[in-house]
């Protein structure tokens, strides 16, 4: 097997997570590299169903490395939460096998109202997101106002870092309407949670620099559809990241030639969920229905 990157080819949802958890078995070195915990991968291996959000599907096989790249917004609380519900499936998961790109934007709180007050104000012009808050991280890291992963090494330096991309939120959030956001409680979190992160951090380009040196194979998995990219899709009606092969490159650090083979996965009966062109989604009484007995 050469290193592999895996991508939908229309609007996600197209199995993605069973394909490469089928090229897992061969890989040593398993990478997410772009979105966020609206990116379910739901995988059945011997009877056990596991529904992963932010952790590479690799992470449920033995003697793998999964990896979380720089190009991944990361809800803490959320990969958190994840991570002991893996293990209470029998899945080890400690600092060896899972890795967390220190440069790695964290989605916060303010993320995700901000994310809910927009689409609640939107009207029929809502983009149909999650309301898990990806958008607005990923808008304060182009800002250059995000948190990382490597700011929860500091006290000093979260505290400076909050004040700034608060300061930022809280204009809006007036303009709006909404009450301010504080700030004391969220460092208060943050630095008690910090451990548990920073545990898993380090410079993962470096990592997989290690890993090609190494000779290993490495497994590169997308998120959605390459129809959902923020620069290639149905725009305005994508995501808010790079979804195409090339960003697996970007969004671990490491080089295209990196990359030996790119596998598009398509389904025949093509769906689209939220909002934008070709939505297939139903939303009446219909749709309500669970057709699985």
């Amino acid at each position: 097997m050469k290193n592999v990157v895996v991508v939908g080819s229309q609007w996600g949802d197209e199995g993605k997570g069973k394909i490469v958890d089928w090229l897992s078995s061969e890989a040593d070195v398993v990478v997410r590299f772009q979105g966020g915990h609206n990116a379910g991968h739901t995988l059945v291996i011997d009877g056990t169903t596991y529904k992963l959000r932010l952790l590479p599907s690799g992470v449920v096989r033995k003697n793998k490395v999964s990896i979380i790249g720089n190009g991944v917004v990361v809800d803490p609380w959320a990969l958190l939460d994840e991570i002991k519900e893996a293990k209470t499936k029998g899945v080890e998961i400690n600092e060896n096998n899972l890795i967390l790109s220190e440069a790695a934007t964290l989605i916060l709180p303010f993320h995700k109202e901000l994310d809910e007050i927009r689409e609640d104000s939107a009207g029929n012009s809502k983009i149909g997101t999650t309301r898990r808050g990806i958008g607005p991280a990923y808008e304060d890291k182009v800002g250059r106002r995000s948190i990382r992963v490597m700011d929860l090494t500091s006290k000093k330096n979260l505290d400076n870092r909050l004040s700034v991309v608060i300061e930022h939120h809280n204009a809006i959030r007036k303009g709006l309407g909404k009450p301010i956001y504080q700030k004391d409680k969220l460092l208060e979190d943050l630095l008690k949670l910090a451990p548990n992160i920073l545990k898993y951090s380090a410079p993962v380009w470096k990592k997989i620099d290690q890993f090609k040196s190494e000779n290993k194979k490495i497994l590169f998995e997308g998120a959605q559809g390459i129809l959902l990219d923020v620069d290639h899709g149905t725009y305005p009606y994508v995501t808010s990241s790079n979804t195409v092969a090339a960003s697996a490159a970007t969004g671990s650090g490491c080089g295209p030639n990196s990359i030996n083979f790119v596998l598009g996965i398509t389904k025949a009966y093509t769906t689209r969920v939220g909002e934008g062109p070709f939505p297939t989604e139903l939303k009446d009484d219909t749709g309500n229905k669970n057709f699985r007995h």
